[in-house]
């Protein structure tokens, strides 16, 4: 069970964006605004702003509970926090899946519990707070919800005696730069699905020889994914 699915008892609510117009933006998606040619746009630039102001706010809010820490381990921490796996679940307990506005395409290929749309609305969500009501009000909406997310996981990683919040890409990074003084090469090797559901396959090599395939939502997952598989693999796992 996830970290965020110990700790929630009941579904957040949404931010009170008093826009309506902004707030069905961020509800829409692409594939949506592709079947009602009426509706005025949708939400993927809400998700790119969103996803900017999370960054910072997260970043901002980690700075201030955790001096002891360095800039890694900081940028670290922050990218647990609002990578797809968190936000998506954020997602789902605000139900967003029942409120996103969908073609009928996207609903039937199992949209409203999709990871990634769930991750992208509700950024675009924030993005749309933000413009509404400014940065102060998106800064008291998400940190109480971040900040005991931050707690949880640093808890939980200090009982497991991990000493580092290194990522699988930067941990496999070190090892090919320490036995082979080259970084590792990511390349997506195959792509499936819809164009609003695809799934990626990545594979990472070094000096040629690849060392672990992975799959995922975006590129960037599969390739955290092929980096997890390379790493764990026991000819990796032998140096440490």
């Amino acid at each position: 069970m996830t970290i965020l699915c110990q700790m929630m008892q009941k579904a957040y609510s949404l931010p009170p964006i008093s826009d309506r117009k902004l707030l069905d933006r961020a509800l829409t998606h692409r594939s949506y605004a592709n079947e009602n040619p009426e509706v005025e746009g949708h939400n993927e630039r809400l998700e790119f702003l969103g996803d900017a102001v999370l960054g910072f706010l997260v970043g901002e809010m980690l700075y201030r509970l955790y001096p002891q820490m360095n800039e890694a381990e900081l940028t670290r921490l922050r990218s647990r926090l609002v990578d797809e796996t968190q936000l998506s679940q954020i997602g789902a307990q605000m139900n967003l899946g029942t409120i996103m506005r969908l073609g009928n395409g996207a609903a039937k290929d199992k949209g409203r519990e999709n990871p990634s749309l769930l991750n992208d609305t509700f950024e675009a969500i924030i993005g749309a707070y933000y413009l509404d009501a400014g940065i102060t009000a998106v800064s008291s909406y998400i940190k109480p919800l971040f900040q005991s997310l931050a707690e949880q996981l640093v808890t939980e990683l200090a009982n497991s005696r991990k000493t580092s919040f290194i990522d699988s890409k930067n941990r496999f990074q070190q090892w090919a730069l320490a036995h082979h003084k080259e970084t590792p090469k990511y390349q997506i090797i195959a792509e499936s699905g819809l164009d609003n559901a695809k799934e990626f396959t990545a594979q990472v090599s070094v000096k040629g020889i690849v060392y672990g395939t992975g799959k995922g939502r975006r590129k960037k997952e599969a390739e955290k994914q092929a980096a997890i598989a390379a790493w764990e693999q026991s000819s990796v796992n032998s140096y440490q």
